[in-house]
């Protein structure tokens, strides 16, 4: 049965442009970074209008943003193409207390009832968006969605494997432990294309349950760089004014962090 907090307004029109979390990657991303930190929430909070209007967070995922910036006293609405993330992000407002208009849709397809006063897209998520194209029809949907005064705020990243690319897959293997006490473990694969600027990752996540695996999970994901000349093009491009390259909202090693500010023009 859907879940009556989870709006259904438009068709979802997933692609292979458009990244999708299964179950057990949503509960892996969950136990991984459950909160935004209180400085990354801060520098949101400081540059998205109060009184404006509502803000829509689009590619929202679990809520890691979205409802501490209800708590902060911010109207959110969010969209995400993944049900498992959607699911997740309903039971963490139900928990908090917190209720909210949450959409499955694709970025690049959106089609909602209401037109914002801001939207940001938090954590380098825009990056994962596949390609030019991908990155302009989501620029170009938002954009039709915002109203005065139309801000737009996107927190980028450049690896520093753009610079030094290795010369053969990169393997990392994490764990994470969950509130039932299962452990959920994700082996990736990351391979670096400069010419292209990607990272495709290939992870599998498994559930296990003492020693015996209860759940497997394979995911790709592709992500993509721009530095501050491209992401400044784009935006123009997609219709966007008074772009400025801002400090970022948050840091993190093995990656130059930083943001863009942007005007949706009329």
């Amino acid at each position: 049965m859907a879940d009556p907090r989870l709006g259904t307004t438009g068709r979802l029109h997933a692609s292979p442009s458009t990244p999708h979390c299964g179950p057990l990657s949503a509960l892996f991303h969950d136990a991984d970074s459950p909160r935004a930190s209180d400085d990354e929430l801060a520098w949101y909070a400081a540059r998205l209008p109060r009184d404006a209007g509502t803000i829509l967070e689009p590619m929202s995922g679990s809520g890691r943003m979205l409802v501490p910036l209800l708590d902060a006293g911010f109207s959110v609405h969010g969209v995400d193409v993944s049900e498992p993330m959607l699911a997740s992000c309903a039971a963490r407002l139900a928990s908090a207390g917190r209720g909210t208009q949450l959409f499955r849709q694709d970025i690049t397809a959106l089609n909602l009832p209401f037109r914002y006063c801001a939207a940001f897209i938090a954590g380098g998520s825009f990056q994962l968006l596949t390609g030019r194209h991908a990155a302009i029809d989501a620029l170009l949907r938002i954009r039709a969605h915002l109203i005065d005064p139309g801000l737009l705020l996107l927190a980028l990243s450049i690896p520093d494997q753009a610079e030094h690319p290795p010369g053969a897959a990169v393997i990392e293997v994490r764990h994470a432990m969950l509130a039932d006490g299962t452990q959920l473990a994700c082996r990736s694969e990351r391979v670096v294309d400069v010419q292209k600027r990607r990272i495709r990752t290939q992870s599998r996540y498994e559930r296990r349950e003492r020693s015996r695996i209860v759940a497997r999970e394979d995911e790709t994901m592709m992500m993509t760089w721009y530095d501050e000349e491209q992401i400044t093009a784009l935006l123009g491009d997609a219709g966007y004014r008074d772009v400025r390259i801002e400090a970022p909202a948050a840091t993190g090693p093995n990656a130059r962090h930083f943001a863009v500010s942007a005007r949706a023009s009329a």
